[in-house]
């Protein structure tokens, strides 16, 4: 799509916008992923500028903010049942009317917007992103490739601070539920927790102190096909995943 014909997409969705959404509060869900022990952020191109963006969007008049960003996700990336928690408010002067300088002052998405962030994280490998009309494609984005992309707007903000959000979270809650296969070993458990941290953790450490926490569970199986010794397999205890969400973390 041609910069004209994009341009002309915007303004035809600003009218309809103005009759359906709620002005100046709008959604940005940060859906992270893990994958080659690295965590990704799923993100949209745009045929408008070719910026990348968060898969966000607006509020309908008549729907609860938790469900307008279920209902944002599932029609821009396809992506559905997942698990979102509100993480900050975003809301700098001119944050988004930059971004739509070469339209009137009078274009519904133009106007001076408050975003509402929310992170989620979600097994890459489940999901098949949709991209939506008015993106060119939306896709996987490794983290260490946001440096090389243009992030339109302050999403490069939005996403540093749900990283930062997990990274406090890890603390005194489970992770790994939503990123990891069913099945996993313990290094590939201490590698999605270095993806998050930033740093190296000692293995002995992070095995005990994992393994002291009561949610995992230890399955009669080895993962095979390496050339060492084949490491056991683990699942996590649903039941106790969930107290531990619930009830925060005791012995970490």
């Amino acid at each position: 799509m041609n910069d004209i014909d994009s341009k002309e997409q915007i303004l035809k969705r600003s009218v309809e916008a103005k009759e359906i959404y709620l002005p100046h509060l709008s959604a940005d869900p940060v859906i992270f992923g893990f994958d080659q022990n690295e965590l990704k952020v799923l993100l949209a191109k745009m045929n408008y500028r070719k910026q990348w963006l968060l898969p966000g969007g607006y509020v309908h008049k008549d729907e609860d903010l938790d469900e307008a960003v279920l209902r944002i996700l599932e029609s821009r990336t396809g992506v559905t049942n997942v698990f979102l928690e509100e993480f900050g408010v975003f809301g700098k002067r001119n944050r988004s009317e930059l971004y739509f300088e070469d339209f009137d002052d009078s274009l519904f998405q133009k106007q001076r917007f408050i975003s509402v962030g929310y992170y989620a994280l979600y097994n890459s490998s489940e999901i098949n992103p949709v991209a939506d009309e008015m993106s060119e494609t939306c896709e996987w984005v490794y983290l260490k490739q946001l440096p090389e992309i243009e992030l339109a707007m302050d999403h490069r903000e939005i996403i540093d601070k749900a990283l930062l959000t997990l990274r406090e979270k890890i603390s005194y809650k489970p992770i790994g539920y939503n990123l990891l296969p069913e099945k996993f070993t313990l290094p590939e458990l201490q590698k999605l927790y270095e993806a998050i941290l930033g740093k190296t953790l000692n293995r002995g450490n992070f095995y005990r102190k994992i393994k002291n926490l009561g949610i995992l569970r230890k399955l009669e199986e080895q993962r095979r096909g390496g050339a060492h010794k084949s490491p056991d397999l683990y699942s996590f205890d649903q039941e106790n995943y969930t107290k531990a969400l619930e009830n925060g973390l005791n012995n970490w």
